[in-house]
């Protein structure tokens, strides 16, 4: 008999379980998920770390040589006027993409809170642009937005609202605005979606608590909807960040980043780099530029859940 099982005999205490076999199952059960982040996630990170590092050229892939150059991609990368441009796009596509999907996004989420003829058939339908692929979104608005023959050009004249129409996609002045208004059109579900569910979770006894009290409708979603659905909110605008910092397929179906650069961002940049310039290695430094962004974009939302949980766990 083991000294911590005798001394359990001898109070009359029931013996302390095991806790080596939990961990070994533990183990087991994380080690499939670790090896498949260590193989999708974990070997592309190195490779594309690897290859920024380094001369990559075309010929690299027969011969495998690709002399080691250190931060010279990153330096050529930072110092090329492009990427001012770039970035600059960058941010303004996805600030107003998750601007606009948010605000409307919840206004339907509160919208579709209160139950109405046909309000699940609506919220099926508008569920569609989330659905289709974004190849097929982009072939559809890139012939909505054509200049001459485009159905909303023709809408807008029909309308009087316009003297001529208006080249969407190949003006400099209008091409980067077009791919964001086609971007919150394919987000806008999304957001909906997860807002609609962070709604329903919230009591209904609260709302005639506060109808009770005299609160208005905006007082009500101050002091009751809003501080509740903070959480889900952070997520939203944490995987809306995410997700519309990287898009390519609407960029590229569109306007391809052009013209003249209007609407190229680091993504299409890098694309352009890659595959149409042939310069490798710099078109994986805008990308791990591009990871770096979202992995600390992330981590503040990460600590920023960690201090609420300790909050209110205090």
């Amino acid at each position: 008999m083991t000294g911590a099982r005798a001394a359990a005999a001898r109070t009359g205490a029931p013996p302390r379980p095991r806790r080596r076999p939990d961990r070994w199952a533990g183990a087991a059960f994380l080690l499939p998920l670790a090896g498949y982040v260590a193989v999708f996630f974990g070997y592309p990170i190195y490779h594309n770390v690897s290859m920024s590092l380094r001369d990559y050229t075309v010929r690299s892939f027969y011969t495998g040589e690709a002399p080691f150059v250190g931060l010279a991609n990153y330096a050529a990368v930072l110092t090329d006027p492009v990427f001012a441009s770039a970035a600059r796009s960058t941010v303004l596509f996805t600030v107003g993409s998750i601007t606009v999907q948010f605000l409307a996004g919840l206004g339907l989420a509160l919208f579709f809170r209160r139950a109405f003829p046909l309000g699940r058939v609506l919220r099926a339908l508008l569920l569609l642009p989330w659905l289709l692929p974004l190849v097929v979104s982009g072939a559809v608005w890139r012939w909505i937005l054509a200049q001459d023959h485009g159905v909303l050009n023709q809408v807008l004249q029909l309308a009087g609202l316009l003297d001529g129409p208006i080249p969407w996609l190949t003006s400099t002045q209008w091409a980067l605005l077009s791919v964001t208004l086609v971007n919150i059109w394919v987000g806008i579900p999304f957001n909906m979606v997860i807002l609609y569910g962070g709604l329903q979770a919230i009591p209904e006894s609260l709302y005639e608590a506060a109808a009770l009290d005299g609160a208005g409708a905006w007082r009500t979603f101050r002091s009751v909807t809003w501080p509740l659905l903070r959480p889900v909110v952070a997520v939203v605008l944490m995987l809306g960040l995410v997700y519309t910092i990287k898009v390519f397929d609407v960029i590229m179906v569109l306007t391809g980043g052009g013209p003249a650069g209007a609407s190229e961002t680091l993504t299409t940049w890098s694309y352009a780099l890659s595959f149409e310039e042939f310069a490798f290695g710099r078109g994986a430094a805008v990308g791990n530029v591009l990871i770096v962004v979202a992995l600390v974009f992330a981590l503040v939302y990460l600590r920023s859940v960690r201090r609420g949980v300790a909050e209110a766990a205090s």
